[in-house]
């Protein structure tokens, strides 16, 4: 193949066409139709793992990475099963609880929730929020805990008194009366999703223990805080056998984050649609070219130019514009995702998404699959107008051009 009459052509056909502009400006359209999409994609991509990854790390500060449960409802988790645990698995951590829902109330106003009974260091080692709102405070058996949109609701600040109503019941002569205890209120915390700001309350396990009339050193669950949950749940499960169940928190959330994963493959198909739209003006700019090339085809052909060198001229026009859309698409992408990730030019309200930032995060797996994805459209809409050229009758073309 004459390498040096390829290129010679491809530079020729590559420039501004004054006699027929309106070639040269569909290339242009679809230089940029590609160069868009692929931008479009990278910063969609790159938004939609960012959001997915930020809830994921909301939903572990109170839904955490894996859960040990009682098989039945009869049974309770005891000390001596969570010292062989902590013994068998010394990479995890482990935070023993008992919850319950409650009522509290200060004054006239009243809010209900959930109610956790931790111990304290141990819930901080795997709960960040908690920690941090545990501060260096001692907390005494019955101080409490709660999340920032019940203490703002209620007026509490450190040192309040509040009355907690629980679910359970006490016999009271004729009737039963809701258990009821006056906590103090030490602190509250903020995980950045209002549905736990405004529900959850901790205290010392216990406090539960006296109220809820549970055995010293049994428990409702243990918290479990893994970096590799998905393989710690089997070795959880074969370990603990007919004692205890174990959910993740993809169980638990599962609904959620398929949700999330169904958006997200129908918006890079959606999204890939704009580079196949740009790539028909590949194929309508190279078909042009072929039309209005007709008579310097056949005279190549005429003149030893083989099907070949033909066909990989436009073949290499083709590529030229959509590789070039796809590299200035990469840079415009990447552009965008640093101001983006570096300067508030979007704001969200922090109250529904829980972060005020946009989260970015482009995954190496869905780069690779917009890079592929436009590489194979691309190439597919240049070779229908290369194969095109080389179908030329050159005689008959010849004796009427």
């Amino acid at each position: 193949m004459n390498k040096k009459l390829v290129n010679f052509i491809v530079k020729k056909y590559l420039r501004f066409d004054k006699k027929n502009p309106f070639i040269s400006i569909s290339a242009i359209l679809a230089f940029i139709g590609v160069c868009i999409g692929v931008m479009v994609l990278i910063l969609s991509m790159a938004i939609m793992n960012g959001t997915a990854k930020e809830f994921e790390r909301k939903l572990f500060t109170m839904n955490y990475p894996l859960t040990i449960h009682p098989k039945f409802s009869t049974i309770s988790l005891d000390q001596e099963l969570l010292n062989s645990l902590q013994k068998e698995f010394p990479h995890l951590k482990f935070s023993p609880f008992i919850s319950s829902q409650a009522i509290i109330q200060s004054g006239e106003t009243m809010s209900g929730g959930m109610i956790f009974g931790v111990i304290p260091q141990k819930e901080a080692l795997i709960n960040p929020v908690y920690k941090k709102a545990l501060g260096d405070l001692n907390l005494d058996k019955f101080d409490i805990i709660t999340g920032s949109g019940i203490s703002d609701k209620l007026f509490l600040n450190p040192g309040t008194k509040t009355t907690l109503y629980f679910t359970e019941l006490n016999p009271t002569g004729f009737s039963m009366m809701p258990k009821m205890k006056r906590f103090t209120f030490a602190n509250s915390f903020t995980s950045g999703l209002n549905a736990y700001d405004k529900a959850y309350m901790y205290t010392s396990i216990e406090a539960l223990q006296t109220l809820l009339k549970k055995e010293e050193g049994t428990f409702d669950g243990i918290h479990v805080h893994s970096d590799d949950a998905f393989a710690d749940i089997e070795k959880l499960r074969t370990y603990l056998g007919n004692k205890a169940s174990v959910v993740g928190w993809w169980q638990q959330n599962g609904n959620f984050f398929a949700a999330m994963k169904m958006e997200k493959t129908a918006l890079f198909i959606v999204l890939m649609l704009i580079i196949l739209v740009a790539s028909l003006n590949i194929i309508s700019s190279l078909l042009m070219t072929v039309m209005s090339r007709r008579k310097e085809i056949a005279l190549l052909l005429s003149m030893g130019a083989t099907s070949k060198e033909i066909k990989s001229i436009f073949l290499r026009v083709g590529t030229i514009i959509g590789f070039s859309g796809i590299l200035t698409g990469i840079a415009l992408g990447f552009i965008g995702y640093w101001l983006l990730d570096n300067f508030d030019i979007v704001t969200l309200p922090a109250d529904v998404y829980g972060s005020a930032k946009l989260p970015l995060d482009l995954a190496m797996s869905d780069f690779i699959s917009i890079i592929i994805g436009a590489v194979i459209i691309v190439l597919i809409s240049s070779y229908y107008p290369a194969s095109k050229a080389t179908n030329i009758d050159v005689i008959d073309v010849l004796r009427n051009e």
